[in-house]
């Protein structure tokens, strides 16, 4: 009886945390004891442990209860120990099934991108991509994705300090044009890499976003151009967009 008394104070507590968390300017006790239909006395014990442990803190003018800075310094444990990698690779695993072509997660590093997760799918395919290995950005699909959500001022930085050297007779090399299509990418939430880093290979890949909404990383699918036809693409578009808002969820990231 005495754990199920424990049990349930918990569970009331954690429901006043959540009832707090919802109103800005905080709520008063009276005000939860009718939210919860649970008596004043019952509310404030609840609350004293809270404002103790530094989960709740009361306002000195108003008297009414909101969330204390504890959560701050908890949360930001949970988002430090948070791993991309491990965090993404169900989502991945689920392209790589789905699809069975090659799935990628990169990651953005000085200017370029890191391959930290490769899934070779069923179908035959050579890539130059391998876990390590860094890439040109303005050639990829995933490069392209996390470009077109970085500042202006570091965009132009990383085509000044990079370049635009030809992978292909398709890879853009025009600073114009490519900044054009990057705007198209952001507007259209997915990048496409038409044989412009690999002859004969076709990409599609979707940003990552962390807690704070910043890029991080980016994922794609990549096949050869006689399977990932422009048909196969427009399927493949709400997927990807899909499973980069799934990956960023993880991190901790809230769609607008």
């Amino acid at each position: 009886m005495e754990r199920d008394n424990m049990v349930k104070s918990v569970s009331r507590a954690l429901d006043i945390i959540t009832l707090v968390s919802l109103k800005k300017g905080g709520l008063g006790v009276t005000e939860i004891s009718k939210q919860m239909d649970i008596n004043k006395s019952s509310v404030y014990r609840i609350l004293s442990t809270l404002v103790l442990y530094g989960y709740i803190e009361q306002d000195e003018e108003t008297g009414r209860y909101k969330l204390g800075y504890k959560f701050l310094e908890v949360s930001s444990k949970l988002l430090e120990s948070i791993d991309l990698r491990a965090e993404a690779k169900p989502y991945l695993q689920e392209l790589e099934d789905e699809t069975n072509e090659v799935v990628h997660l990169v990651v953005y590093d000085q200017g370029e991108v890191v391959y930290i997760e490769k899934l070779d799918g069923n179908e035959t395919l050579r890539m130059h991509s391998k876990v390590g290995k860094r890439a040109p950005m303005h050639c990829t699909s995933v490069g392209k994705a996390i470009l077109s959500y970085l500042p202006s001022n570091a965009v132009m930085e990383i085509l000044e300090r990079k370049g635009m050297p030809m992978h292909t007779n398709k890879t853009i090399t025009n600073k114009e044009d490519f900044l054009q299509e990057l705007m198209e990418v952001k507007q259209k939430g997915y990048a496409l890499d038409l044989e412009e880093n690999e002859h004969g290979i076709t990409c599609i890949a979707v940003p990552i976003f962390d807690h704070l909404g910043k890029v991080i990383a980016a994922s794609s699918i990549s096949g050869p151009t006689i399977r990932m036809t422009s048909e196969r693409l427009e399927l493949l578009k709400p997927r990807m967009q899909q499973i980069g808002l799934q990956i960023s969820a993880r991190l901790g990231y809230k769609a607008p």
